[in-house]
């Protein structure tokens, strides 16, 4: 093998990043119990922010031998994911658990090996660095589920985010295999040629595309594989439900946007109408299925369904201005939806966790700050101008617009009217009903969070230019 096929330089952020991560897990192990939690924390905020700094300068091109490549697309992908994992341990300063201690020390560690199986995904230009990177990403989400050893729910969590998930790894590596049996290679630009190359494309191929497709909605709790999503939200701590709403699933899109617009864009006819039926699905599913609920974590999992059915309109209109906006969207939804987590892990009375939508009576009231800054994520939700969700959710309909999907342009504009109702009712319970009893004052690390992302969500067309041309160049390398 030679070098240059090596090419050892562009995998250096995912290299420093791993090293880091054994680390911060020997200094975790070598210090008192109890004691290791601040440290471990700190040292993998940095250790994300160098590893940020590293895949802005990291070159371009492909390397170990055709499996891993780096180029525009990745390095998008690769930021949105740094930032997702960031946030959700900045989040975990303030949280404690029944007991009111701290989470373990392995919890950052744990999001910081996810992050790097996350990172190795947008990075996949093989079937097999696309299984090791998901693998390696949820096996670390397992433990993190189930990190609250003396809560049943916590537990509850993590049993079935790891009975499903493993189902779901089984149908996304069955059809790798049958991809693999069928084309004769894992590699995407080899796909990709044999799929040209092959006059009627065979039916084994067809239903591998289709278990992958499976194995990757899984991973985005898209409807019907989102069984595991409202249960998983619920009983994990929140700073691990925020970190799963953010990095994983951005790493999900990364393979689901690397794959279909990489070897399979010239079949895009045959995948096109699943991911517009999944689509469909998650957004309409998203909105009724959310309307009766009582826990804010169980509403966010509804509503994280119907947000990942509106991504997958970009996708579906299988075009350059879909991926760009499908990137746009990814990236209006990481500032809303870590901006109301860092709001419900500041949900806290007397020192303990308070979940229910009513906890929030009068709020406007009791801490006006705190109300304002939630009211501004709903309504970003919903996507009223000139919010984050609003840029979003446009640049998907016209794109979807654009590809003559019609149709899947109405139901996603219906289903966002009935989305508005859950929305609007928190702001509503907030402002209108009696106040209920005072919530703890929030610490400074969730004021930071929330307060970033509330503007960042306030001004985000202020960025709208750069991140645009940014996506752009994005979606240009994927050959969009």
């Amino acid at each position: 093998m030679s070098m240059t096929s090596f090419n050892w330089t562009i995998a250096v952020p995912e290299i420093v990043l791993a090293l880091s991560g054994i680390v911060i897990l020997v200094a975790g192990v070598l210090q008192r119990k109890g004691e290791g939690f601040f440290s471990s924390a700190m040292l993998s905020i940095a250790a994300f922010a160098v590893c940020g700094f590293l895949v802005l300068l990291s070159p371009t091109g492909e390397g170990y031998a055709g499996t891993f490549v780096n180029d525009g697309f990745a390095r998008f992908m690769k930021m949105l994911i740094l930032a997702g994992a960031l946030t959700a341990v900045v989040l975990t300063f303030s949280y404690r658990t029944r007991d009111k201690i701290t989470l373990p020390f392995e919890t950052p560690v744990l999001m910081l090996f996810s992050t790097l199986g996350a990172m190795i995904m947008a990075s996949s230009a093989n079937l097999m660095t696309l299984f090791v990177g998901l693998e390696l990403s949820s096996l670390s989400i397992y433990i993190l589920c189930a990190m609250e050893r003396d809560s049943v729910l916590s537990s509850e969590a993590g049993l079935k985010y790891f009975v499903l998930g493993s189902l779901a790894s089984g149908l996304l590596l069955y059809g790798i295999s049958l991809v693999y049996g069928y084309a004769g290679t894992m590699e995407y630009t080899g796909l990709m040629a044999a799929i040209r190359a092959s006059g009627a494309l065979p039916m084994g191929l067809i239903v591998g595309i289709v278990f992958i497709v499976t194995g990757l909605c899984f991973k985005l709790s898209a409807v019907p594989f989102h069984m595991w999503t409202p249960d998983v939200y619920q009983g994990a701590p929140t700073p691990v439900t925020a970190y799963m709403a953010g990095a994983p699933k951005f790493a999900a899109f990364a393979l689901f946007l690397r794959v279909m617009a990489g070897p399979f864009v010239t079949v895009a006819p045959r995948w096109q109408m699943l991911i517009e039926t999944v689509s469909v699905l998650s957004m309409v599913y998203g909105a009724f299925a959310a309307i009766p609920q009582g826990n804010i974590k169980r509403l966010m999992a509804y509503s994280s369904i119907g947000h990942m059915g509106y991504a997958m309109m970009g996708l579906a209109a299988a075009s350059l201005a879909g991926i760009q906006a499908t990137l746009i969207y990814l990236a209006a939804y990481f500032v809303m939806n870590a901006g109301v987590f860092a709001c419900i892990t500041a949900m806290r009375r007397k020192g303990r966790e308070v979940v229910s939508i009513s906890d929030l009576a009068g709020l406007g009231r009791t801490d006006p700050a705190m109300a304002a800054v939630l009211a501004l994520f709903m309504f970003s939700m919903v996507g009223a101008p000139p919010l984050a969700g609003f840029f979003g959710k446009f640049l998907v309909f016209a794109a979807a617009w654009q590809s003559g999907l019609y149709v899947l342009v109405v139901i996603g504009a219906l289903s966002s009217i009935v989305g508005a109702y859950y929305y609007l009712r928190i702001v509503k319970v907030m402002y209108f009903d009696s106040p209920a009893e005072v919530l703890d004052r929030p610490a400074p690390s969730l004021l930071f969070v929330s307060g970033s992302m509330g503007l960042a969500t306030a001004l985000f067309v202020a960025g709208m230019g750069p991140l645009m041309a940014w996506a752009h160049q994005a979606a240009l390398a994927l050959g969009g």
